[in-house]
């Protein structure tokens, strides 16, 4: 008889999985294999099967994973933007994707939202979708502006940071940003 499979919030499937977002940020999901990958958290594909169901069970958990980081970071948005409103909201945004320690992050988001347009019905349906729409309710909840303003700025922000993750420039892309905030002559976010 098998046992039953643990319940997603176990803390051994939590364990993996936090182990498998490790991983994933560090060597991203495109080439994604079990046995690497369960070989490097100390696990087995059989493993992880059992726990996440399939290999794109594995790959939703872990974008919801890295959803739940991006849902952490909007909180500090909502901080910023009640103080200052849309412009306020979009420099903490900048300064968060300008952060060092979360380019891993992005990079994995950038890897599933592309996947997600290229792939709709697999382990990424959605994910670009739920991501816009993250962002613009949040951008919604802390006011300033119309829909227009509130896309224009979730888009000038998605450009820069695009740039960023290709160039490693934050500057550029940063002056960018607070040109479009208002803030001609600075740089929001800026790197030291």
């Amino acid at each position: 008889m098998f046992a039953a499979a643990p319940a997603p919030g176990s803390a051994r499937r939590r364990a993996l999985l936090d182990a498998a977002y490790g991983y994933v940020l560090a060597h991203g999901l495109s080439d994604l294999s079990l046995r690497p990958l369960a070989a490097a958290i100390g696990s087995s594909p059989r493993v992880l099967l059992f726990l996440f169901g399939s290999k794109d069970g594995l790959v939703q958990a872990i974008l919801a994973r890295a959803r739940e980081e991006e849902l952490t970071a909007l909180d500090g948005v909502r901080r910023a933007g009640a103080a200052g409103g849309l412009p306020a909201a979009g420099a903490a945004i900048w300064a968060w994707l300008a952060a060092p320690e979360h380019q891993a992050l992005l990079t994995l988001w950038v890897e599933g939202y592309g996947r997600s347009l290229v792939e709709p019905d697999g382990a990424w349906s959605g994910f670009a979708a739920r991501t816009v729409n993250d962002w613009l309710a949040v951008l919604d909840e802390v006011g300033g502006g119309d829909e227009v303003d509130r896309t224009l700025l979730l888009a000038v922000l998605r450009g820069a940071l695009l740039d960023l993750l290709a160039t490693g420039d934050a500057l550029r892309p940063g002056a960018a940003v607070a040109r479009h905030l208002g803030n001609p002559g600075e740089t929001v976010g800026a790197l030291p």
